[in-house]
């Protein structure tokens, strides 16, 4: 699976908006070409909500993160918000024990589903290159968190 690939998944959701980091919104320049993926009701990005469920990167954001590698040519990252229980299941601890299981995996592993280095207190996942073995499971995951984003929004909305 492509970055492009990916992206490409992602976009062709429902409901689904995309901002990419660049200079012209005022992103460091760290994070220019990393892309971030939104549930926005009905299409319209002013309902959109502040955090996104997906997010794709390319590069490291040097003195914050920088476990993965992604400064290698070629590589990126896939990191989706999966909640608490899913992300239990997916890495075998919950999100609140990250700190002590943070050694455990290589952060710039490929095509291995594993805590979010920084986020995964957060309840998120990520998928450094994602390739034979985990190319199906981050599609799942990333409909999972749309669709809880989703839900979410629906939510606010009821009780707005």
């Amino acid at each position: 699976m492509t970055q492009d690939e990916i992206i490409a998944f992602i976009e062709g959701l429902p409901e689904v908006g995309t901002v990419r980091a660049g200079p012209e919104d005022g992103a460091p320049e760290a994070a220019w070409g990393d892309v971030f993926f939104f549930h926005e009701p009905g299409g319209d990005p002013a309902r959109r909500r502040n955090m996104p469920f997906a997010t794709v990167v390319a590069s490291d954001y040097p003195g914050f993160d920088t476990a993965s590698r992604l400064d290698r040519p070629g590589v990126f990252r896939v990191n989706i918000a999966v909640g608490r229980a899913l992300f239990e299941e997916l890495v075998g601890y919950p999100p609140a024990a990250h700190p002590e299981h943070a050694g455990e995996v290589d952060p710039a592993q490929a095509d291995r589903i594993i805590a979010h280095p920084l986020y995964a207190a957060q309840g998120w996942v990520a998928v450094v290159c994602p390739g034979a073995a985990t190319s199906e499971r981050v599609r799942e995951l990333v409909r999972v968190a749309r669709e809880a984003d989703a839900a979410r929004s629906a939510r606010r909305a009821g009780g707005a």
